[in-house]
């Protein structure tokens, strides 16, 4: 994508159990990821959330001019006609990249309560995300319990999430830092993440037994 190599990431999502009955959320959320940069080339959605919610677009990212442009594609016709143009900070990731940042950072060197940023874009909003370290914990999963770094986004006023510290994320304090949990407080109830299985690690995943 825009001539540079990139890794393809894919992640799916959807409701389960009973909440399939209530709000049934069928989404997917993809990106171009530069594999030196880490930065977004093109990103694209695929949403499909309760009775009648649904976008279908594509991002995609100019660094040199620091502009997005987004497509969303006409319900009616199938085509990708609406098209809208957005400046961007320098460096822009979608959540997706974002999540694929994070795993880069070495935290060793950050002490609880120290603040990064990341640059990101989603919908039509550029921004820069504030993450608090909230240091070191044992978080336990299906695999067993595994040390992690806390991270806590400062999350922009939206409709989705209650308040700005409503997100919280876990991932391994090892040589892989995968994400290992992720739990969100939402207007309509909560919603979590949580690593059941894993395969193909570049390096042994640290289970404290």
């Amino acid at each position: 994508m825009n001539s540079r190599p990139c890794y393809k990431i894919d992640v799916f999502g959807s409701t389960s159990g009973l909440a399939k009955w209530v709000s049934k959320v069928n989404d997917q959320w993809g990106a171009y990821v530069d594999t030196a940069a880490l930065v977004t080339h093109v990103s694209y959605r695929k949403l499909e959330e309760g009775p009648s919610f649904r976008r279908d677009e594509i991002v995609t990212f100019d660094h040199d001019s620091n502009k997005a442009e987004v497509k969303v594609k006409n319900k009616e016709t199938g085509i990708y006609d609406n098209v809208k143009y957005y400046k961007v900070e320098d460096n822009i990731r979608d959540i997706v990249a974002g999540f694929m940042y994070l795993r880069v950072i070495d935290f060793n060197k950050y002490k609880k309560g120290d603040t990064l940023v990341i640059s990101g874009f989603l919908e039509d909003t550029s921004y820069r995300l504030k993450i608090i370290y909230g240091g070191k914990e044992k978080i336990s999963t299906k695999v067993g319990k595994i040390l992690c770094h806390r991270l806590i986004p400062i999350v922009p006023d939206n409709k989705l999430f209650e308040g700005e510290n409503s997100v919280t994320a876990w991932i391994s304090a090892d040589g892989n830092k995968i994400p290992i949990k992720i739990k969100a407080k939402m207007f309509i109830g909560s919603t979590g993440v949580e690593l059941e299985s894993f395969r193909g690690l570049r390096n042994q995943l640290k289970i404290i037994r």
